[in-house]
């Protein structure tokens, strides 16, 4: 059975080849899984599509909404 999770993807992009100045954030995403691993792979899935170019990213799971 399949639930709605809410995940929090924490992405940290760098600026230049140095990466001595880095920009660090999270966005939350509501995904539809069979459990709270393959939830987190959705998101993580999600962000790497929308921020291809960070160099990091760390995820959290935290509930299920429905």
């Amino acid at each position: 059975m399949s639930h709605i999770y809410e995940a929090f993807v924490d992405i940290k992009e760098c600026e230049g080849l140095s990466c001595l100045t880095s920009r660090i954030y999270s966005e939350r995403y509501e995904v539809n899984a069979e459990s709270r691993l393959s939830a987190g792979q959705l998101a993580l899935n999600q962000a790497e599509h929308k921020h291809p170019t960070a160099a990091e990213y760390d995820v959290r799971t935290t509930r299920i909404l429905q």
